[in-house]
């Protein structure tokens, strides 16, 4: 009798100490195995701005080939580009970018006091949340070194949005400036240089005052206040603000929000609203 198996005996000798899986073992496997690939498959989707919408289940017969497809549309544009936003030169006056900054999930703010008049009554600010955002203050030039937003010429917001949310925003701008037609306001004031403070009250009023002048729909939002005066003796205690007027225009799945600061220059919004709209053409889904 030979001392050494051969290879065929060596197998068999293996074969028998191992442990072979029963069905079910298999079957889970193979479950949790394909759970696992249509998570990694949907994270590789989020990741590419695609959404999924489904996971159709594994086909028991490979597909038919389908025929030789026409050239695809444009790809879905994410990021917003600088260039989607206005430059120096669309302004009539010479101007710098002073201030400028991205964000993710951010509201698409009109006016932080049309959010403060709706509040006030117990209702939502009613802001829509973005998908990402870029934003930029235009000053003139030879301006101050350090400004806030609220010191430039004009501040321009653009978001990207779900396109039906970007839809919805122009849509229902009537209902969301309506409660606040007229709205007083009162809160505390101090006097610089004074001792102690008094309560003030002013009365604000928005109203939409013009349509569909830019980009796949626009509408002009129109801010004005009156002088604010002590409560108590009825005197005034500041100049009265000048009007601010802002833009809204829609292109696609974008939003840009430009904002006329109290500056004294005067600057054709509309105008300057539709050279924002043909930049935003760069970034839009769909495209121009």
């Amino acid at each position: 009798m030979r001392d050494d198996p051969t290879f065929v005996e060596q197998i068999q000798r293996d074969l028998q100490d191992v442990r072979w899986l029963g069905p079910e073992e298999i079957r889970s496997r193979a479950r949790r195995r394909s759970q696992r690939r249509i998570v990694v498959a949907t994270v590789a989707l989020a990741l590419a701005g695609v959404s999924a919408v489904a996971v159709a289940a594994p086909r028991k017969s490979a597909p038919p080939v389908p025929p030789a497809a026409a050239p695809s549309a444009s790809p879905t544009r994410h990021e917003i580009t600088s260039d989607a936003l206005l430059q120096p030169a669309d302004l009539p006056q010479q101007v710098d970018v002073q201030l400028s900054q991205s964000g993710l999930g951010e509201p698409v703010l009109l006016d932080h006091m049309l959010g403060a008049c709706r509040t006030s009554q117990g209702r939502s600010n009613g802001w829509l949340h973005s998908i990402l955002s870029r934003s930029q203050t235009l000053v003139p030039k030879r301006a101050a070194a350090v400004l806030t937003q609220s010191d430039g010429l004009i501040t321009q917001d653009l978001y990207r949005l779900p396109p039906e949310a970007a839809i919805q925003l122009l849509a229902t701008m009537d209902d969301l400036v309506a409660p606040c037609a007229e709205w007083t306001s009162v809160g505390e004031y101090k006097v610089q240089g004074a001792t102690g403070t008094g309560t003030a009250s002013a009365t604000h009023r928005w109203a939409v005052i013009q349509r569909d002048f830019a980009g796949d729909g626009a509408a002009l939002l129109r801010h004005t206040g009156s002088q604010p005066v002590d409560q108590k003796t009825g005197k005034p205690i500041a100049a009265p603000p000048r009007p601010t007027t802002t833009a809204v225009v829609r292109v696609g799945d974008l939003i840009t929000v430009l904002t006329l600061r109290q500056t004294g220059i005067e600057v054709d919004l509309p105008r300057l609203a539709e050279v924002a709209a043909r930049r935003m053409c760069v970034a839009a889904n769909p495209a121009c």
